[in-house]
């Protein structure tokens, strides 16, 4: 059984960026072959004063950076404001251990009003993954605003656009094959 978090950079509430790491997690424990248990952790949701202080030892700090720990995997959605990912996200990830994030998968995820903001994704999220020590940072997907509708669905109460769908799809089964991968082998596959 793979163990998943679903990590929401954004400091609103409700937030496009949620909705979609739900649909994610939703597709994700649809897929043939692969068992998951899925857990979702809002940064903003986290006490203001002990992350901003990068108190390390405040029980809920502790609590969200064991569960970056547990993971086998880690899905990291942010909203994109300024043509980077969200200072919130930003001030969680600086609270992490050196290597957080070794020996995991990585899926980055992102959400904005533009296309022009795309690059954040590859140009200011990825190097703090890898940095992170990341075991394999997956190839993210960018979803417009505009493509993410709160619906009565399946997947999680959202509806994205065709396009966005296509991508999101892909991500999850790259995603799920290197979970399978890992399994097989015990070991992330470099990505």
């Amino acid at each position: 059984m793979a163990h998943i978090l679903a990590l929401t950079g954004s400091p609103t509430d409700p937030s496009r960026t949620e909705q979609l790491l739900r649909h994610v997690g939703a597709r994700l424990s649809r897929q043939e072959g692969h068992e998951i248990r899925l857990r979702h952790l809002a940064v903003r949701d986290l006490p203001p004063a002990p992350l901003l202080g990068a108190d390390a030892g405040h029980p809920a700090i502790r609590q969200a950076v064991a569960a970056v720990a547990e993971a086998d995997a880690v899905i990291v959605g942010t909203p994109v404001y300024k043509a980077a990912y969200s200072g919130l996200l930003k001030t969680f990830l600086d609270v992490l251990p050196r290597a957080a994030l070794g020996g995991k998968h990585v899926l980055p995820l992102a959400t904005g009003g533009s296309t022009a903001h795309v690059l954040a994704l590859d140009y200011s999220l990825r190097p703090v993954l890898t940095a992170l020590g990341a075991g394999g940072v997956l190839r993210g997907w960018f979803v417009l605003d505009r493509d993410i509708a709160a619906e009565p669905t399946a997947d999680a109460g959202v509806r994205l656009a065709p396009e966005a769908e296509a991508g999101i799809a892909q991500a999850v089964t790259e995603l799920a094959g290197a979970l399978r991968a890992s399994d097989r082998t015990g070991v992330p596959l470099a990505v």
